[in-house]
Formats: structure tokens, C-alpha cells, sequence
């Protein structure tokens, strides 16, 4: 009989933890480099004679990556319950690291022709791909690595890790604005970015290099074959849409508060620089909210956090959107914001340690990151959807009544899904959440 090893010393698992977040920044702040300057990558790679139009090619290229993720989610997200959590998150992000690359390099529409917004595309959909299984492969490894009790302010890294790509695309694209004129933050300066992102890969791979298998994976018995992993997955489909309901308030609230709010500090006609500083502070103030409620969360239970962040939501978001465009200012754009980050960085730290609790061991990679890819196929798409009701109703503040949806939705499956397994497993019935959920 193999006696397990003892818990790793703090200090490794912290290590660990910024070994395996170190990636989750890299995808999310390519993300958001694409979301801040979707003006001018669409004036690069789908040139028209309508700004609105180009605008909302630009916005559904950065949607349709999200289309993606569900089939990353099934693929990757089987390989890494097959063959470990390390193998999968340096498999994703090799992955991601190619589709960046292709963004970066890839020459405008004027020299290449079409064959520009087909590479993008291409690109895109390849960090989609790569992404459905990222998210979920980082969230399992730090469940399984936090001691018991903690869970909660473990796993609440991995969304803050993507708050400090928040902050750093924000803050690159506040210095570019500052010293670039507008000609060339268009024709060429929104490339520097991209290029930075590509430089830190090397660095990000040598880190993921020593990341070690997490215990609790190398603990379980036989592992699952991919046709058992997708007989499980099939069996639960009804099922999964609780967990796809339960993620779309995250997501929606995060690519509205983020990607979007330069793009939409525009259509309110503020500064366009002031729009980035803030961005930078919506990233800062997630990143002070999530391990904080992370940790109460492993006090209180994940449920009265979600109940509560839902009904704000419901409550709140439309009116703070109508006060915001009733007289914009950087002064009410910064109050709506932060209270809209408040709300999802609370909600967004309960939410995603619960549904790593809801998901059966066997097939958790997976089913998490299918649940997950989902909803962000639709959340993703946020800002490209916002953009076209507001041309559609003249409504400045459909934004906020797009959120109140996803956040009622979100709200009935905490109410209707309470303590149900997402997944059932093909090796018995999926595994409950702990009492503190």
C-alpha cells in the first residue's frame, strides 16, 4: 500500500499557486489587449465605411473564440482527467500561446487582403479552444492543492490572477495613449501589446515547468478513458445547464466590466485615456474583493454570498446604468463600475469553488470547464451583443438590463440547483459540495 505524502509546506503551495495562475494572465490579459483596442484591430482587419459596423466585426471576432471553449472543454478537459493537471495546463498553454502569437504577427487587411481577417479568426478560435480547458484545469489544481477549510481563498486566485492582466492591458494601453498619437495607436501601437504578451511565454513555460501534480489527483485509483469521460458528460447534459446557469452572471458582468468599458466610455463620448485608468481600477478592485470573499466564503457558505450577489444584481444594475448615462461622467462611470465590480468579484469567488465542490472527482477538469465554457460562449460575446442593442433600441443603458437577465438566471439555479451534482459519474453518483457550501 503507497502511504500519501504529506501536505506540501505553505510556501510550495504558494509557489504552486503562482506557477499555475501565471497562465491564467496570459490568456486573460491577450483578452483583454483585444477587447481595449477593438476599434482599431477592426479598422486593421475588417475596414468599412461604417465605424459601427466595423466596431461590431471586430467585437464578434473577439466573441467567437468563445464559441470554442465548449469543445476545449471536452477535449482538453478529458485529457487532463486522464493524464493530470500538470500534463493539461502545459498542453493549454502551448495552445494559447500560438493563437497569441498569430495576433500579433499577423500583417493588416491592406497588405495581405482577406487572408488577414481569416488568420485573426483562426487565431481567435485557437485561444478559445485552448481557454475552455485553462480556467477549469486552474481552478481543480488549486481546489485540490488548498488545505482543508480554504478552499474558498485558493481557488479565488484564479480569478484574481486574471484581474492583474485587468490592471497591466489597462495600465500598457493608458502609457501607449499617452505617448503614441491616435494615428499611430491605430495603424501600428496597438500591436505593442500583443508583442508584449508574446515575450512573456518563455517565462510562463519555465514556470509551469516545475508545477507539481497535485496530491489528490495522484491519489485516485484508475482514471476514467475519454469514452467513459463523455458517457459521463452525456448522461449529466441536462444537468450541466444548471452549472452553465450558475456561471453566466460571472460572465457577463466580467466582459462588461472590463473588455467593454472602454469601447462603451466611448459611445458616452469621455476621454479615452481616463476610460483605461478606469478599467485599471475595476481590475484593482476585483482583485482586493476576491480573496476576501473567497475567505469569507469558507466561513459562511458559498450560498448566502450568491443569493445576495444576485438579487444587487437584479436589483441595482439597470438603475445604476440608467443614472450613469443620464449625465456621463468619469466620476459616475468609475461609481457604477466599481459597484458592478463589487458584486461580481463577491458573487464570482463563491461561485466558481462551488462548482468545483458540485462536479464528481473522476470527471472534474471536464465537466467544470464544460459548465463553464458555456456560459462564457455566451457571456463572451457581451460586448458585441450590448453594442448591437444599443444601435438597435438607441439605449444607452441596455447594458444594465443585459446583466439583470443573466443575473436572474443566475439566481434561480443557486435557488433550484442547491447542493444537486452537475455530473453524474459513470464510477458512482457525483460528489457533494462540503457543509460550508
Amino acid at each position: 500500500m503507497t502511504l500519501p505524502r504529506p501536505l506540501p509546506e505553505p510556501r510550495s503551495r504558494a509557489a504552486d499557486i503562482v506557477r499555475v495562475a501565471s497562465g491564467n494572465f496570459l490568456e486573460m490579459y491577450d483578452f483583454m489587449v483585444f477587447g481595449y483596442f477593438a476599434a482599431a484591430i477592426g479598422a486593421a482587419y475588417f475596414p468599412s465605411d461604417d465605424p459601427l459596423g466595423t466596431l461590431l466585426k471586430s467585437l464578434a471576432t473577439f466573441g467567437v473564440g468563445f464559441l470554442m471553449r465548449p469543445l476545449g472543454a471536452i477535449i482538453l478537459g478529458s485529457f487532463t482527467d486522464r493524464y493530470g493537471r500538470r500534463k493539461g495546463l502545459l498542453l493549454t498553454l502551448a495552445l494559447m500561446s500560438i493563437g497569441i502569437v498569430t495576433l500579433a504577427v499577423t500583417p493588416a487587411y491592406a497588405t495581405i487582403g482577406v487572408l488577414a481577417p481569416v488568420l485573426i479568426l483562426f487565431g481567435r478560435l485557437l485561444q478559445g479552444f485552448s481557454a475552455g480547458a485553462e480556467l477549469g484545469n486552474v481552478s481543480v489544481y488549486l481546489a485540490e492543492i488548498a488545505p482543508p477549510g480554504h478552499k474558498g481563498f485558493y481557488v479565488s486566485w484564479q480569478s484574481a490572477s486574471q484581474q492583474v492582466a485587468v490592471v497591466v492591458a489597462a495600465l500598457v494601453g493608458v502609457v501607449l495613449s499617452s505617448v503614441l498619437g491616435a494615428a499611430q495607436l491605430a495603424a501600428w501601437g496597438w500591436r505593442i501589446p500583443l508583442v508584449l504578451g508574446c515575450a512573456v511565454v518563455p517565462f510562463i513555460f519555465l514556470l509551469r515547468r516545475h508545477l507539481h501534480e497535485s496530491d489528490e489527483f495522484e491519489r485516485r485509483g484508475e482514471k476514467l478513458t475519454s469514452r467513459e469521460i463523455a458517457r459521463s458528460l452525456w448522461a449529466g447534459r441536462g444537468a450541466v445547464l444548471g452549472g452553465v446557469a450558475l456561471v453566466l452572471m460571472t460572465t457577463v458582468s466580467f466582459y462588461m466590466i472590463t473588455a467593454y468599458t472602454p469601447t462603451f466610455g466611448k459611445l458616452l463620448h469621455l476621454p479615452e485615456r481616463a476610460n483605461l485608468w478606469v478599467t485599471a481600477g475595476v481590475g484593482l478592485s476585483n482583485l482586493i474583493w476576491l480573496p476576501l470573499m473567497g475567505a469569507l466564503s469558507d466561513r459562511i457558505g458559498r450560498r448566502p454570498i450568491l443569493i445576495a450577489c444576485t438579487v444587487l444584481a437584479v436589483l441595482t444594475a439597470y438603475p445604476a446604468m440608467a443614472w450613469l448615462v443620464d449625465e456621463p461622467s468619469i466620476g459616475r462611470l468609475i461609481a457604477v463600475e466599481l459597484w458592478l465590480s463589487a458584486i461580481y468579484a463577491s458573487y464570482n469567488s463563491a461561485m466558481v469553488v462551488y462548482l468545483t465542490e458540485v462536479v464528481p472527482a473522476s470527471v472534474r477538469a471536464s465537466s467544470f470547464s464544460l459548465a463553464y465554457s458555456l456560459a462564457t460562449a455566451v457571456g463572451g460575446f457581451t460586448p458585441f451583443i450590448v453594442t448591437w442593442l444599443i444601435g438597435r433600441t438607441g439605449n444607452l443603458a441596455i447594458p444594465g438590463a443585459w446583466l439583470t437577465g443573466a443575473a436572474l438566471i443566475s439566481l434561480a439555479a443557486v435557488l433550484f440547483a442547491h447542493r444537486q451534482p452537475i455530473v453524474p459519474s459513470v464510477d458512482g453518483p457525483g460528489t457533494k459540495g462540503p457543509a460550508a457550501s
